[in-house]
């Protein structure tokens, strides 16, 4: 029995990495996925990659009104809306003295704003269907120090909270809202600098994959860092039925990591 069988789901951030996994698994257990990113071409590829249940949105979830518009065309497409997983983000620029407005405010709507309306604009379509599963992605930078930028921190924590919050409200809905903190995942989104994986060859992409995965191995107590289906099948859990009595909760998945005060050496 698949377990998402008859579900609809939305996924931001789909294109790559935690999102672009979550898509994969979600489809593979039955449900019918609408992914959203910038990269049209990433996106179609990936769609089509993973069957006729999947379409790609073009969507930049800054704007509320492309966050508006991405839900209803799963509604329209699929006719009705189970679940959001408001996974898209990126890092933060700016110190505790250096940080300017720009860096602050384009850091708080990406890793919190986006939340907020993905929240907004999902509830009356799952009030319409019964209920639902939101899942947003906060961080173990959340929780503790040196995870992430301070922007990213601060802003990671406020979707840990507005989870909780929301839950709370949204459950006499049947509306349940829980948040995963990942910690110590290999994707693309450590390479920082001027280049993406995508401006990357694949042999380019790969050394560095390797040496991330070394560098964050050291950085649980298990002998291996974590990889984004890792996340993607703990939202898979908090999507099911299986999870129906789960909420307001944040599912740390970090390999033990918060619970380390030191980094294993070689």
């Amino acid at each position: 029995m698949q377990r998402l069988a008859n579900k609809v789901a939305v996924i931001t951030g789909g294109t790559s990495g935690i999102g672009a996994a979550t898509a994969e698994v979600f489809a593979q257990q039955g449900a019918k996925v609408v992914i959203a990113g910038r990269s049209v071409e990433k996106g179609e590829a990936l769609a089509e990659q993973l069957g006729e249940n999947v379409v790609y949105v073009q969507a930049d979830v800054t704007r509320e009104d492309d966050i508006r518009d991405l839900l209803q065309t799963a509604v329209d497409q699929f006719g009705k809306l189970d679940v959001l997983f408001n996974n898209a983000g990126g890092s933060t620029r700016g110190g505790f003295d250096t940080v300017t407005q720009e860096e602050f405010t384009n850091g708080l709507q990406l890793l919190l704003g986006s939340v907020v309306l993905g929240i907004k604009h999902a509830i009356p379509h799952m009030k319409a269907n019964g209920g639902g599963s939101i899942i947003n992605n906060a961080s173990i930078a959340a929780i503790r120090y040196g995870q992430g930028g301070h922007v990213y921190a601060a802003a990671k924590a406020g979707v840990t909270h507005y989870t909780k919050l929301a839950g709370v409200e949204l459950g006499q809905h049947n509306i349940r809202v829980n948040c995963i903190s990942p910690g110590a995942i290999a994707t693309p989104i450590f390479w920082g600098g001027s280049q993406r994986a995508d401006e990357l060859s694949e042999e380019e992409n790969a050394k560095k994959m390797d040496k991330l995965q070394r560098n964050l191995a050291k950085a649980t107590p298990l002998p291996s860092s974590g990889f984004a289906k890792d996340i993607a099948y703990g939202a898979l859990y908090l999507a099911s039925d299986e999870g129906r009595f789960v909420n307001s909760h944040d599912l740390v998945i970090d390999g033990g990591r918060t619970a380390m005060f030191y980094e294993r050496g070689e």
